[in-house]
């Protein structure tokens, strides 16, 4: 097929944190060598920041190195962090309070702020196009394009106007090539072409392999009377059970708002967890329903977390481009922190691109220079043990492991711990594990996916090709419904996965209008059988303050 093509010096895919703050920083880099670097930034979502979903605490470090002036631009960080609370539930109506000074020194959280992440990359593509950055939401990048050596020569965007049976409609138009001399995928966790660049260029060779949670969130109108602008409050314990681990969060935002939600890693075995049931659980405890009583839920989300850290951090860079943020895993999983961590990465890719542009290189082969001396590496090599400590010894022993390593060893102890088991893999059959039985949601604090789908704006044009591919089509009826009662229908936050009757046979139903872009299935479906894949432009949630 013919194709148009546009060219830039970097084409960078994905316009989050990492992306606009490596745009920002190349053409300040640009500006400040008297130079032309011409930057394009392509972003599925329909407009910067409706894609984003993130709890948020923000550590403002990187924000300070890009735009030491962002107070006086208004950057949208009002309400500092005041208090932390640390709390472990024990039951559904107990709970103990963790003294702080007894937590690891990652969670605390005084110096940072409590903002809505999709505002701050609104934010940050505004200073992006004051700089001369091209933004182009709406455009999903579908595939890498290669040049004949093997190098990646930039992206084609995905193609609009197809039917469900992949034929053109009226007014379609096919996807452009977007060329460049470097390449930045900053597609967030588990993007689609980050997957298949990692595998193509070996990037995780000699690495752990990457682990992942699903981070649900809601946020509520509450009484301005119950508002304590600054209060953070994590915990861990119940819901969660054996070996489900995770963590939940309530932040008191401004305006009256409350970000609440629970993180559940992936790494669980019991094919009966339902990530989203247990977050509508959660919320009837004491602890959070004493602030959400009587409030209002007015948005909900739900999206994968990278939270594999140093060990399973790939090779961020190959001939033609580089991987940056969350694509690559750069979350620091510790102080459940991935803005700051992402942003610099992207600060130091547009370092080491410039450089590579000036000297007429092919790699920006200078980024693992910049990035080795940098105070990204050391905070998560410091971390490089936080996440298999708790897998391996579990939330009381490991959190006991990582308590002396953060405050006592300062990120120092020799002892280096590994998680070398993939996160699909660690599922179960059904006649293995206890059947868990959800109460049904009460419509005041818990709620059902189909109306918490609805508050999160999403909306695909049904008449399109299903962006949910099953590698296999048989593999769900050999497999994961005999063996694991599908679990893909309890995983999805957003009732994607459905089995239906028919002719007296279980079948699997992919509702692939309901699809928040989670990655979730993409990530736990324990054949690897499902493979996310960008949908038509536009479509998918559309976040409002999340």
């Amino acid at each position: 097929m013919e194709r148009d093509v546009m060219s830039f010096d970097v084409v960078i895919v994905g316009a989050g944190a990492a992306g606009l703050s490596a745009a920002c920083r190349l053409k300040q880099l640009a500006q400040a060598e008297q130079t032309e670097i011409s930057v394009c930034v392509v972003e599925k979502g329909s407009e910067v920041g409706a894609h984003i979903v993130s709890g948020a605490v923000i550590d403002p470090k990187a924000l300070n190195e890009l735009f030491p002036d962002w107070p006086e631009r208004h950057a949208p960080l009002t309400v500092p962090a005041m208090e932390d609370q640390i709390l472990w539930l024990r039951n559904p109506t107990q709970h103990w309070t963790i003294p702080t000074w007894l937590a690891p020194k990652t969670m605390h959280n005084t110096g940072n702020y409590i903002a809505s992440l999709g505002n701050l990359c609104r934010w940050l593509a505004e200073q992006a196009e004051g700089l001369g950055v091209e933004i182009f939401p709406g455009f999903p990048a579908a595939d890498v394009v290669y040049h004949d050596d093997g190098s990646v020569r930039g992206i084609v965007t995905a193609d609009m106007g197809l039917s469900a049976q992949n034929e053109p409609k009226s007014g379609y138009m096919p996807g452009m090539i977007l060329e460049a001399k470097f390449t930045l995928f900053a597609e967030g966790c588990r993007g689609h072409l980050g997957k298949t660049l990692i595998e193509k260029y070996a990037l995780d060779k000699g690495k752990d392999p990457q682990h992942y949670a699903i981070g649900i969130k809601e946020l509520w109108d509450i009484d301005p009377a119950k508002h304590q602008p600054g209060l953070v409050i994590h915990g861990a314990g119940w819901p969660l059970q054996d070996d489900t681990s995770g963590g939940f969060f309530l932040y008191h935002a401004d305006n009256h708002q409350v970000a609440v939600g629970l993180i559940v890693d992936l790494n669980y075995s019991n094919p009966w967890v339902s990530p989203f049931d247990e977050c509508q659980q959660l919320k009837h405890h004491p602890v959070l329903a004493q602030y959400l009583d009587g409030g209002k839920r007015v948005s909900y989300g739900a999206r994968a977390i990278a939270k594999g850290g140093f060990n399973a951090l790939p090779k961020m860079t190959f001939p033609g481009g580089l991987l940056i943020g969350c694509d690559a895993g750069t979350l620091n999983f510790s102080r459940i922190k991935g803005t700051h961590t992402a942003m610099k990465s992207g600060m130091l890719a547009a370092e080491a691109v410039v450089s590579a542009l000036k000297h007429q290189h092919t790699e920006a082969t200078g980024f693992e220079s910049l990035f080795s001396n940098s105070w990204l590496y050391s905070e998560l090599f410091e971390s490089k043990s936080f996440g298999p400590a708790l897998h391996k010894l579990g939330p009381f022993w490991g959190g006991a492991f990582n308590t002396l390593e953060q405050n006592v060893f300062k990120g120092r102890l020799p002892l280096q711990l590994h998680d070398r088991k993939a996160d699909h893999l660690q599922i179960k059959p059904t006649t293995e594990c206890t059947k868990i039985v959800y109460p049904k949601p009460d419509g005041v604090l818990s709620f059902d996916k189909s109306s918490s789908v609805y508050l999160s704006n999403t909306n695909h044009e049904e008449d399109q090709p299903c962006h949910l591919h099953l590698h296999n089509k048989e593999q769900p009826y050999r497999v994961n419904i005999p063996l694991h009662q599908e679990p893909a229908q309890r995983f999805c936050p957003a009732g994607v996965y459905e089995l239906i009757e028919k002719d007296n046979q279980p079948q699997l139903q992919i509702n692939a209008q309901n699809c928040i872009h989670c990655k979730t299935c993409d990530i736990k479906d324990y054949g690897q059988n499902i493979q996310w894949r960008v949908p038509e432009g536009g479509g998918g949630p559309n976040y409002p303050n999340m």
